[in-house]
Parts: structure tokens; sequence; C-alpha cells
């Protein structure tokens, strides 16, 4: 279902139509979200509070943007509400601060990291699991292709050779990112302490 049935189909009350909308924006929003709380399982409950909101105020809300655009801003203003009444703000205050003042409302390109970082944990996990391993210890975990090695008692050779059969399948997955996906793998590398747990 496009979002303008899932629209209708919600204004009609269809359990379907709110099947559809879960399944096609839920794991996108988890990982959105968790930029943000830097807790998988709270990103989960503010996205799911977020769901069971709009499905009991679907008759009421207003869409002035797109479907997308609206679930992520109202995620994240949950998000934000979350911080402000935790105690992580204690740590991150003066950087919540200054993100507050730069940007409350969500941008395109907000949407555009967190829809390639979904797309990039996809592609690591859907390697090989050996070349998953090795491409993970690399990126994630920072270790020279030496130390790789010494570790999985694998030549270094193979190390590199797992290494670039992984690039390759990436970036075949992500051939429609271009450019991107370099950024993307950086980005990804932040935020993978949350986002393999998901």
């Amino acid at each position: 279902m496009d979002d303008l049935s899932i629209i209708k189909g919600l204004a009609k009350g269809s359990k379907k139509a709110f099947e559809e909308l879960f399944k096609k924006y839920y794991s996108l929003l988890v990982v959105f979200a968790s930029k943000f709380v830097n807790d998988i399982d709270t990103a989960r409950e503010i996205v799911q509070d977020t769901f069971v909101h709009f499905y009991e105020k679907r008759n009421e809300i207003k869409i002035h943007t797109s479907l997308k655009a609206h679930l992520f801003q109202s995620v994240k203003n949950r998000a934000l509400n979350y911080i402000k009444r935790d105690s992580i703000i204690k740590n991150h205050h003066l950087q919540i601060e200054s993100d507050l003042k730069d940007s409350i409302l969500v941008t395109d390109d907000e949407i555009e990291v967190s829809e390639l970082q979904q797309r990039i944990y996809q592609a690591v996990n859907s390697l090989p699991d050996r070349c998953s391993e090795i491409f993970k210890m690399s990126r994630f975990d920072g270790l020279t292709n030496n130390e790789i090695a010494e570790s999985l008692s694998l030549s270094k050779r193979t190390v590199e050779t797992q290494i670039s059969k992984a690039l390759r399948i990436i970036r075949e997955k992500l051939h429609d990112y271009s450019a991107i996906v370099v950024v993307g793998l950086f980005i990804v590398a932040v935020f993978f302490g949350v986002i393999n747990k998901f």
C-alpha cells in the first residue's frame, strides 16, 4: 500500500492499513529514534507510542507534509521530550541544547541518513558470516588487518580479501547511493553499537 492508501484506510479504521504503516516505517523510525536516546529499547518504546498515538488520533491528525515526514517529526519530538525528562541529559546537556537550537524540524537529510543507515545495516548483515565478522572487526572495532589475522588465525592476505569482498558487496547493494555511501559507512560505524542490537 502507498502512503495515501494507508491514510485513507486508517481514516476508515482499517487494521490492515495500520499493519502496513507499522511494517513500512517501524524499523526505520527505531533507527532514527536511537540516534537521539542512544538506547534501542527506549527507541522502540518511543516509536511504538508514536504509532499508538497516531492510530488513536487518526481522525484528528492533520498531515501538512507527507506521512513519512509526519512520522519522523513525531518520533523526533517524542525523543527530545524523553531526553528532557531523563537523566541522560546530564551527560549530553550542552550538545543537546546546541542541536535543539540548530534544528527543531526534521530535515530531508536526517530522513535520508536514517534510510541509508538501515540499508547499510542490512547490507553488512547480509554478508557471509566470516566476511561479516572480519568487516565488523575492521570497520567497527578499529582493528588492523594484522590484528584481525592474528585473532582469527588467518593470513593477512585472507583478511584483506574478505574486506575487499565485503566492500564490493556493500557497494553493489547500495549502488543507488553512489558517493554518499562512503559517508554512510562512517555514520553507521558511529552508531553500530546501537544498531547491531536492533
